[in-house]
């Protein structure tokens, strides 16, 4: 059921991921990177070597265009998504040389411990079956190899977080209850250390923030492209937003923008 909305979500909004995170600056304690993408695609070390990278779950292409960039031509790259609709959009903007293909992250095609890298950027958290998706993970990195992902840490930075899930909770709370996505173990460290404990060593977490100062209006169009409002009828989406909108104004400042973002946790692991 999930992965039938998730297509439906993606042939409706392909490249919605990209729009969200493409543009935004990240930070973690440490590092401060040009997107969310870079976060994951800066840990691929430049290398003589020839090594292989797969982006599970790659969406439009956003992170495989970023390795591109950065190493060519030394990466043999490969992505996988279940949306077709966003394979296409991949394939628009990449060399021939990236193999794309429609395929489940639960069970993928590629060779036993064949990929030096299997990144993830805000999948892995939806996916069912996260134990089989790890386990064929392990499967098809080499030993040594690593994986990383980043996933959802908190949903709104600031204030407009705790705004916008009360009003949500109030207005919605008649209607049908939204789909649940993905093992709740993916929302913190804990589980995650558990979820990786057959397999995975070297485990290493990083809080990364993605600050934005939208206006109401344009953090409400964000908004319609997320999984928690896309699902609700239309007639609670319109009461969403005008109980929302005058909610968020006295967090405005002087230019009409809020401080808000999106939280998000990087997750590091290194195959045995």
């Amino acid at each position: 059921m999930t992965e039938t909305y998730l297509r439906d979500f993606h042939r409706r909004h392909t490249g919605a991921t990209r729009t969200a995170f493409g543009h935004l600056a990240a930070r973690s304690r440490q590092t401060e990177y040009e997107s969310s993408y870079h976060a994951l695609a800066t840990l691929v070390p430049n290398s003589h070597e020839r090594q292989s990278v797969l982006d599970l779950a790659c969406g439009d292409g956003r992170l495989l265009r970023i390795l591109c960039d950065r190493h060519p031509p030394r990466l043999r790259l490969a992505g996988i998504d279940i949306s077709q609709h966003e394979l296409d959009a991949a394939r628009a903007t990449l060399p021939s040389s990236v193999l794309l293909s429609q395929q489940r992250a639960q069970h993928l095609s590629f060779e036993d411990a064949s990929i030096d890298w299997v990144l993830c950027h805000m999948a892995i958290m939806l996916m069912d079956d996260v134990e089989q998706v790890l386990g064929e993970v392990s499967r098809i990195l080499r030993p040594g190899g690593r994986f990383a992902a980043i996933v959802g840490r908190t949903f709104l930075l600031g204030p407009a977080n705790e705004i916008f899930a009360d009003i949500l909770r109030t207005v919605a709370k008649t209607d049908t209850p939204p789909l649940s996505f993905g093992d709740r173990r993916t929302r913190n460290e804990a589980g995650w250390a558990e979820l990786l404990r057959a397999g995975f060593g070297e485990l290493h977490f990083d809080d990364i923030d993605v600050h934005w100062r939208p206006t109401p209006d344009e953090l409400w169009t964000s908004l319609t492209e997320t999984y928690d409002v896309d699902q609700l009828p239309t007639g609670t989406k319109e009461r969403l937003r005008h109980a929302l909108l005058p909610a968020l104004a006295p967090l405005c400042h002087r230019d009409g923008t809020i401080h808000t973002g999106w939280g998000l946790r990087r997750v590091l692991a290194r195959n045995v």
